[in-house]
């Protein structure tokens, strides 16, 4: 029984990575000038969220509410 546990877990850790879908994008705005930056994570804490989610780098393509 031992034996197959670790090659089961190894799978389903694999096919649940498989599934997951990219980082959704976020427009940032600078607490300094106001400038826009397009990212997937927080720049700082100079910058705040400004829109989003989106499914491109460029912050173009709104993601659709699922």
């Amino acid at each position: 029984m031992k034996k197959t546990a670790l090659p089961l877990l190894i799978a389903s850790l694999i096919a649940g990575a498989a599934l997951a879908g990219p980082a959704p994008w976020y427009q940032w705005r600078s607490k300094l000038d106001g400038a826009l930056a397009c990212s997937q994570t927080p720049l700082g804490p100079g910058w705040e969220k400004s829109g989003g989610p989106y499914r491109d780098a460029r912050c173009e393509k709104p993601m659709l509410a699922k």
